[in-house]
């Protein structure tokens, strides 16, 4: 059976609503999470990734009660992350509407949760994301929502958080967020072809053409984007039926 690709909004949530910005500066407010929400609800979207962007940043427990409101507005999958730790907030996030959990900082600083989670929930409710920079020609991870450098390279820690049981690997290059030039297809590409599980790639798009090639060259199981639902009219409908031009199997495309 062949897989379908699928387009995935992301939004990044704080106290104050949800924010957006370049290079991983947050600082930029564009309104109610609710809204947006109900939005892409009557958009059909495939599925939502939902960041708790203030909880990496300080370190603190996630907001639950809000996630837990914005969960009953989605009647698609979320994915939701930011300030997750433990396996008790691996296990409220699911209690809450939560149908996986994403998880960056966390895994650096305590390995075997990756591992512990999989045995416990299964691996297909297990995202790690891997934000990273190229520095001196080197893709280096970085946590803290991009902040703190990590003494890792990109691929070994993708095939290590592989090997630990994530499900998938959502992958952003911090210094594309938001910028909506292209995708790094190089690095996603290497890490696609280390890893057995699937990739997402988010962090640079910014016009319909950008999102085939992430597939087709690449090797994305599937696209996530936030700017350019924000600030542009593209639609993930749009988006579908320009990956269906070009070959490739999803979800409720028009064509």
């Amino acid at each position: 059976m062949t897989l379908k690709s699928r387009v995935i909004p992301s939004l990044l949530l704080t106290k104050q609503g949800l924010v957006k910005g370049k290079g991983f500066d947050h600082s930029r407010r564009i309104g109610s999470p609710q809204s947006l929400i109900r939005v892409y609800r009557a958009r059909d979207v495939d599925e939502l990734i939902l960041l708790d962007v203030e909880a990496s940043l300080s370190g603190s427990p996630p907001s639950f009660r809000d996630i837990q409101t914005l969960a009953r507005e989605c009647n698609f999958p979320l994915a939701v992350g930011g300030g997750i730790d433990n396996m008790a907030s691996i296990e409220k996030m699911f209690e809450i509407g939560a149908d996986k959990v994403v998880i960056n900082t966390a895994c650096y600083r305590k390995p075997e949760l990756i591992r512990d989670a999989a045995v416990e929930f299964g691996t297909q409710s297990l995202v790690v994301s891997i934000d990273y920079r190229v520095v001196e020609g080197i893709p280096v991870c970085f946590s803290r929502s991009g902040i703190f450098r990590e003494p890792f390279v990109l691929k070994d820690w993708a095939v290590r958080m592989a090997d630990s049981g994530a499900g998938e690997i959502v992958l952003c290059n911090c210094d594309r967020d938001g910028m909506m030039t292209g995708y790094d297809l190089e690095n996603l590409r290497t890490v696609v072809d280390a890893v057995r599980i699937p990739v997402v790639i988010s962090g640079g798009a910014g016009k319909l053409s950008h999102f085939a090639p992430a597939i087709l060259e690449g090797g994305a199981s599937a696209v996530a984007a936030g700017s350019v639902f924000l600030f542009t009219q593209i639609t993930p409908s749009a988006i579908r039926d320009e990956l269906s031009r070009n070959g490739i199997p999803v979800r409720n495309s028009s064509r």
